[in-house]
């Protein structure tokens, strides 16, 4: 027994079988594997990178990023392939975490990282530490990036590691009607020391 119901009518649990024709189903595209990198970048048409109209959703994965220095991490985007990580954004931002030692827990909105109409990088990760057991992981989704009619909405949660657990949850949009092409993940000082970040697609469901 596969799991997979191929008919759900009448069933009340179970997965239900993706269409035919590849609708509703996750791809992989690109793995990039850190290794004492200061950025890491998915541009369309480089690498073996899609990152257009093939898609209407796409998703990175952040899985166990290590790093260098403790610090933060971030997001940018571009709509010239890469060549300028600038697009225009107006995001909103709120964190929580929980101490080891246990004490107050905190829940709050996270005024002073998020963006209003600023081309800078978006935080997306916040304080992880370098400790052999510390990471970082998460996932971003950016909707529609190839739309020459929209704006380009983003969102992000993570979980980072630094004697606490330190989760940041970021939404927002990037201003701009031009197609973006590329999406650049980038350290607040040091390296990415290990770690892979991954690219998915999501196909129409029609």
């Amino acid at each position: 027994m596969t799991g997979i119901i191929a008919q759900n009518v009448g069933r009340t649990s179970g997965l239900i079988k993706a269409a035919s024709g590849g609708g509703g189903v996750w791809t992989k595209i690109k793995t990039l594997t850190a290794s004492g990198d200061s950025t890491l970048s998915f541009v369309n048409g480089a690498a073996d990178v899609v990152l257009d109209s093939t898609y209407p959703i796409y998703v990175f994965k952040f899985v166990e990023l290590h790093v260098s220095h403790t610090g933060q991490i971030f997001v940018n985007f571009s709509s010239d392939t890469g060549s300028n990580y600038n697009v225009t954004k107006t995001t909103t931002v709120f964190e929580q975490y929980q101490i080891e030692a246990g004490g107050t827990a905190w829940l709050s909105y996270a005024e002073l990282s998020d963006l209003s109409e600023s081309t800078a990088a978006q935080r997306i990760v916040d304080e992880v530490n370098t400790g052999n057991d510390s990471s970082a992981s998460g996932e971003l989704w950016l909707f529609n990036p190839s739309s020459t009619t929209y704006v380009k909405h983003f969102m992000s949660w993570t979980e980072a590691m630094r004697d606490y657990a330190w989760q940041l949850h970021v939404a927002g949009y990037g201003n701009t009607t031009s197609a973006i092409d590329a999406v650049r993940f980038s350290r607040s000082n040091g390296y990415f020391d290990s770690g892979d970040i991954v690219l998915y697609g999501l196909k129409d469901s029609a």
